[in-house]
């Protein structure tokens, strides 16, 4: 049985969504970071910097959102979480997976954690308009390659890539341009939010709809 240590709306959300297309029996061990738990020697110890989600297999721990979501696909092909290896939306999974998370994700992190990069409130205001900046033109991008290749980042079926991409759409609610100003990125997300899996994790997570 797999073992997901979460904290609501947090990087989780994709991961948890997946364990929910596969199906497969799993465990949810809550990190509520609002109290510290994330800090403390005993999670530490499973994710030493400090951050949910992890992922416990068997004997095995492994952290980071992205190379959970690629492990539990790989490990589970018939759930359809990514395309086989080789074929050209392959290319388009991998491609987008890695921009949500090296160049979308750090974007949000710097527009939420400013203080991670900065020091002084008004290096940390400066940093965070820039990156709203930033955002707003990689979800432009993103807009733009649906629009010629949509309506999912792979092409025409649904992808792991995609729980990513709604993870972060939840995140851009407080930004001046959220998603849902993109129309294309906007019709992806409501894909992916039909989608019973999801509607489950939503729930389990305790996450208002809409957001």
């Amino acid at each position: 049985m797999y073992k997901l240590f979460w904290t609501p709306g947090g990087a989780n959300m994709a991961p948890h969504s997946a364990l929910e297309e596969i199906g497969r029996p799993y465990e949810l061990v809550l990190v509520d970071t609002d109290k510290g738990e994330h800090r403390r020697p005993e999670y530490l110890r499973l994710n030493p910097n400090a951050r949910v989600p992890t992922l416990i297999d068997g004997d095995h721990t492994m952290y980071e959102s992205a190379a959970i979501l690629l492990y539990l696909a790989d490990k589970h092909p018939a759930a359809g979480l990514a395309p086989a290896v080789g074929s050209p939306e392959r290319m388009l999974f991998l491609q987008w997976l890695l921009y949500l998370t090296n160049t979308v994700q750090e974007a949000f992190m710097q527009f939420f954690h400013g203080d991670y990069f900065v020091t002084g409130e008004a290096a940390r205001a400066e940093l965070k308009a820039m990156a709203e900046k930033r955002l707003e033109k990689q979800w432009g991008v993103i807009d733009a390659a649906l629009a010629a290749n949509g309506p999912y980042l792979a092409g025409a079926r649904f992808s792991g890539a995609d729980l990513f991409l709604h993870m972060l759409s939840r995140w851009s609610r407080n930004c001046a341009r959220p998603t849902s100003t993109f129309p294309q990125v906007r019709k992806l997300v409501e894909l992916v939010k039909a989608r019973p899996a999801v509607q489950r994790m939503m729930a389990q997570e305790g996450l208002p709809e809409p957001f």
